[in-house]
């Protein structure tokens, strides 16, 4: 090998190691800039107000501005598309929901590129479900509620906030479940399936306890069953799924939200990131506000959240199956 070559390729090497330790050094200094939160919903919902949470107390933990920037639409795939798609760099995270990587991959393909994009980083929280009745079936408590369905079958029906929705699986499933009959009805969003369940229009409601717990402490809608590990604080007399022998129905009643970061983001950065995340929503002050919204903590870690999703997939693709679900 003649000098020129080797003199080369020695200079070769030597930028390659520059180039690696430059790189090691960017990430041992995360973060240096403000780093970008994209909520998949529009502003002012559910998901946008537990992000806003969680973003002030991410930013004490990395010292950097936490920019939430909300990007609605197609069910959240707008969203979760645009992190797919960012720099994977670490200054780019997405809030993910139960309904984004667990339910839109069911029923569009796109949904299914995006996910393959984005890497779980933490589950943050959960929220649990709770089913109501207007007070117009008469029932006070879920024997009440099954022995009315049982009684008279496809007489009752219950709003889902669209089809293809977790209501919508979670009513299927209770009603396969329990084995009686009754009629699903899917309307164009939350807002709407909640207006027609107070006016008495349908008489079953599943709902995440903090949108439901307004209604129910006025006496319009009567609670029968929740979703958790224990009795609600919120609600102490109302059992749960798990208490009444339905595991499966209390896992499936539960919402939660986590963090996803582009596919290919250095691991030092994801754990820096996940630790960072975890800490915060764990502070007393942080923790206490999440759970006067409804939610509780969970912090899990990327490996525990990645089969969570993989798990919640295949089951809600089961009951998809079995219930004949179809999204026009």
């Amino acid at each position: 090998m003649s000098v020129a070559v080797t003199a080369f390729l020695r200079r070769v090497v030597l930028v390659a190691c520059a180039a690696v330790s430059t790189q090691a050094l960017a990430n041992a200094d995360y973060p240096v800039r403000p780093v970008k939160l994209i909520v998949p919903y529009a502003a002012g919902g559910p998901t946008d107000r537990i992000a806003r949470v969680v973003a002030d107390a991410l930013r004490d933990g990395l010292g950097q501005p936490i920019l939430v920037d909300n990007r609605g639409g197609a069910g959240g795939m707008v969203g979760s598309e645009a992190v797919a798609n960012a720099e994977p760099d670490g200054y780019t995270v997405g809030i993910a929901t139960v309904s984004t990587l667990t339910v839109n991959p069911l029923f569009n393909p796109r949904a299914i590129a995006i996910n393959r994009q984005l890497t779980p980083l933490i589950q943050l929280l959960s929220v649990p479900g709770v089913i109501s009745v207007h007070p117009s079936m008469q029932v006070k408590d879920f024997a009440g509620f099954v022995a009315a369905l049982k009684r008279s079958p496809d007489t009752y029906s219950a709003a889902v906030a669209g089809a293809g929705t977790m209501s919508h699986l979670l009513i299927e499933a209770t009603a396969h479940t329990l084995k009686v009959k009754l009629l699903t009805v899917p309307y164009q969003g939350q807002a709407s399936a909640v207006g027609d369940a107070l006016s008495g229009v349908v008489q079953i409601m599943p709902d995440q306890l903090p949108t439901a717990l307004a209604h129910i402490r006025s006496g319009k809608l009567i609670p029968v069953v929740v979703a958790g590990e224990r009795r609600l604080s919120e609600l102490p007399a109302v059992p749960t799924f798990k208490e009444l022998g339905y595991p499966d129905l209390n896992d499936l009643a539960k919402s939660w939200f986590g963090l996803v970061v582009p596919a290919g983001t250095p691991p030092a950065v994801a754990e820096r990131l996940r630790s960072a995340a975890s800490r915060a929503v764990q502070r007393p002050d942080t923790s206490a506000r999440l759970y006067a919204m409804g939610a509780r903590v969970i912090a899990s870690d990327g490996p525990a959240f990645a089969a969570l999703v993989d798990a919640q997939l295949k089951r809600n693709q089961a009951i998809v199956q079995r219930a004949n679900i179809r999204v026009d």
